[in-house]
C-alpha cells in the first residue's frame, strides 16, 4: 500500500485547519472533523482497493529484436474492478537502454482492457533483460496506490536486422525494390544461360530472334535467356578494432553486419549461393556458400553474437583460410575500413592476393560527420586548420578507391546508413556486366 500524492495534499490542508484552530477556535473542531473524514476516506479507498485482486497485466513482444530497427513492445493491463479506476504502468526495460521513464497512465473502465504500446531501438547484439511489469492503481478517491507485480522477466536476444530483410523481401514480391534506391541495372549483351525458345510476343528484342525455330515454326520465335545462376557470394567481415568506430548508436561491424544480411538474402533470390566468413586476429566464422531454404537462419545464428576486437586484424590468416575453404571463385565482399594510405598499403599485397584467385569487392566507410563539418564554413584561423585536416582525410579516403583501382581491385566508398542499398546496387551491376 502507497499514500498517493493527493493524500498528503488533504492532510496538509487538515493540518493547516488544525493549526488555524489556535487564532480562531471554530476553525480546530472543523480541523478534527476533516481528519476523522479523511481516516474514513481511507478506509473506504483501501477497502475498494484491496476487497479483490483487480489487475492483470502481461508483456506481449517478439521473441527476438532487430537490431537497430524500431521493436513494438505491447502491455496488456485488464482490470477486474466493478468500478473505475486509474493506473500507472511501470515497465522495467533492459538497463542497456538507460532509460527511466518508461511509465504510462491510464484510466480503466469497470471490466475494461487496454493495450499499452511502446517501442525500444537496440543498438547492440546480444541477450536483453526486461524485469516485472509494475501496475498502481487507485480507486475513486485516489488516497491510496496499490502496487500489482505482473508478468514474469523476460530475456530477448537482439538479432541483426531481419526487419530489414522483411521491408526487402515484401518489396521484391511487388517489384518495387527502387522505392529503397536499389537501381534498375541496365544489361550489357546477354546473360550466359540460355532458359528456352518461346514464342515472340510485342515487346520482346528483336535481336533475340531464333531464325531457325522461327522457319520450322513458322512464327517468329525469340531465345530467353536467365541470370547465370548458383555463383558463390561470400560476405567478409573484418572484426577488428577498425569497426569499433561508432554511428548514430551502432558500430560499423552493426551496419556490416545487417548489409551482408540483406547482401545474401538479394543474392539467394537471384539464385546464387550465398556464404559467410569473419576474421580479426585469426580466421573466425565460416559458413560455406549455399541456397538452401535455411541457409539464412544459418547465417543469422551465425551472425547474432559476432564481437569486435581491440586487436589488428590478421588479413594473411584469411587468405590462408579463404583458399582452404573456398575452391570454386567467388565474389568476395569485405566489409573492412581503412584510417589511411598507410592501413591500406600494409594490407594490399594480401587483398591482390585474394582479387588473383576471386573477385574481391572492398567494402569501406566514409565519414559522415567528417563529410558535414566540410561542407560548413570555417569562421576563424582554427576552423580553417580543422577544415584542411578533415579534408586531408576525405582525400585520402577517395585515394584509396583510386589506388584499388590501379590494382583491378573493385571498391565502394560509402556511408554507413547508405551501406546496404549501395552494396545491393554494386553486387548488381557487377552481376550485369558478368564480372563475378
Amino acid at each position: 500500500m502507497y499514500l498517493s500524492r493527493r493524500f498528503y495534499i488533504v492532510l496538509i490542508l487538515v493540518i493547516l485547519l488544525l493549526g488555524s484552530g489556535y487564532v480562531y477556535a471554530p476553525l480546530f473542531a472543523i480541523g478534527q472533523w476533516a481528519l476523522f473524514i479523511l481516516f474514513l476516506s481511507v478506509l473506504a479507498d483501501g477497502y475498494m482497493l484491496y476487497r479483490i485482486r483487480g489487475i492483470r497485466a502481461f508483456r506481449q513482444c517478439a521473441v527476438r529484436f532487430s537490431n537497430g530497427d524500431e521493436n513494438a513492445v505491447n502491455i496488456r493491463v485488464e482490470s477486474s474492478y466493478p468500478y473505475p479506476v486509474s493506473i500507472e504502468v511501470i515497465d522495467e526495460i533492459p538497463f542497456i537502454f538507460q532509460e527511466r521513464n518508461i511509465s504510462f497512465r491510464a484510466q480503466l473502465r469497470a471490466n475494461e482492457g487496454k493495450v499499452i504500446t511502446y517501442h525500444l531501438r537496440p543498438t547492440r547484439r546480444g541477450v536483453y533483460s526486461f524485469g516485472r511489469v509494475r501496475v498502481f492503481a487507485t480507486a475513486r478517491l485516489g488516497l491510496l496506490l496499490r502496487r500489482y507485480t505482473c508478468d514474469n522477466p523476460l530475456d530477448i536476444k537482439v538479432y541483426p536486422s531481419y526487419l530489414m530483410l522483411h521491408r526487402y523481401e515484401l518489396l521484391a514480391i511487388s517489384d518495387n525494390l527502387t522505392e529503397l534506391g536499389i537501381k534498375r541495372i541496365r544489361r550489357i549483351g546477354h546473360q550466359t544461360e540460355f532458359e528456352q525458345i518461346k514464342e515472340y510476343v510485342k515487346g520482346d528484342d528483336y535481336r533475340t530472334i531464333n531464325w531457325k525455330a522461327s522457319a520450322r515454326r513458322h512464327e517468329l520465335m525469340v531465345n530467353v535467356y536467365q541470370d547465370e545462376r548458383s555463383q558463390q557470394i561470400y560476405s567478409v567481415i573484418d572484426k577488428g578494432r577498425v569497426m569499433q568506430q561508432a554511428f548514430r548508436g551502432m558500430t560499423l561491424l552493426d551496419y556490416a553486419i545487417n548489409a551482408s544480411l540483406v547482401l545474401s538474402y538479394v543474392a539467394m533470390r537471384k539464385e546464387d549461393k550465398a556464404g559467410l566468413a569473419t576474421f580479426n586476429e585469426h580466421f573466425d566464422t565460416f559458413v560455406p556458400a549455399s541456397k538452401q531454404p535455411g541457409q539464412m537462419q544459418t547465417l543469422l545464428e551465425n551472425l547474432y553474437s559476432q564481437q569486435t576486437t581491440f586487436g589488428e586484424t590478421d588479413f594473411s590468416s584469411l587468405c590462408v583460410h579463404l583458399n582452404k575453404h573456398v575452391n570454386k571463385r567467388s565474389l568476395l565482399v569485405l566489409y573492412t575500413d581503412f584510417s589511411g594510405m598507410g592501413s591500406l598499403d600494409r594490407q594490399l599485397s594480401y587483398l591482390k592476393q585474394l582479387n588473383r584467385q576471386h573477385r574481391l569487392l572492398v567494402v569501406f566507410f566514409e565519414d559522415a560527420d567528417l563529410k558535414n563539418y566540410i561542407v560548413t564554413p570555417a569562421r576563424d584561423v582554427e576552423g580553417y586548420y580543422r577544415h584542411v585536416i578533415a579534408e586531408k582525410f576525405a582525400f585520402e579516403k577517395r585515394l584509396i578507391v583510386s589506388t584499388l583501382k590501379q590494382h583491378g581491385i573493385y571498391s565502394l566508398l560509402t556511408t554507413p546508413e547508405n551501406l546496404s542499398i549501395d552494396v545491393i546496387n554494386k553486387y548488381l551491376e557487377m552481376k550485369s556486366r558478368q564480372l563475378l
